[in-house]
């Protein structure tokens, strides 16, 4: 896998807009999160992972993730938007101060996420596994940023 663009790219490129600050939509992205977060644990609290639902459950941890990382950079003045916007978002993660690895292996999940709804693509029970562990990793960092 590639190496991801580094944010100003996306900016140069028009992916990436500067946009008004929306407190309003800021609180949504984050409240629909928390929504998203709380279905997913439930989920797993209560049905066994297994080779039928582990795509539900890096498509949970994928959406969660994106809709913490657009409601940081819309508080911070940023919209992703059109070819390219995910991966945009993805490289935010870098403005927000998380490690080249953490950013390598988002921008993996975003990449078999896209391979899953396009492609076919099917992920195993192992890989869900380390996706559902950094999932809890990132989030919790995410969610702290949110509060500032």
């Amino acid at each position: 896998m590639k190496e991801i663009k580094r944010f100003d790219e996306f900016i140069k490129n028009g992916i990436v807009k500067k946009v008004k600050h929306n407190q309003s939509r800021v609180i949504d992205l984050k409240a629909k999160a928390e929504k998203k977060k709380a279905s997913l644990q439930e989920r797993i609290d209560k049905i066994e992972l297994t080779e039928g639902n582990a795509e539900d459950y890096v498509e949970s941890c994928y959406d969660i993730i994106m809709l913490c990382i657009r409601a940081k950079m819309l508080s911070n003045g940023y919209k992703a938007s059109g070819l390219g916007a995910h991966e945009a978002e993805v490289s935010y993660l870098r403005n927000l101060g998380f490690s080249e690895k953490e950013i390598q292996f988002a921008d993996q999940l975003r990449y078999f996420r896209n391979g899953m709804l396009y492609y076919g693509t099917t992920l195993d029970k192992e890989y869900v596994q380390k996706v559902l562990e950094f999932f809890n990793q990132i989030y919790s960092k995410l969610k702290k940023l949110l509060e500032k």
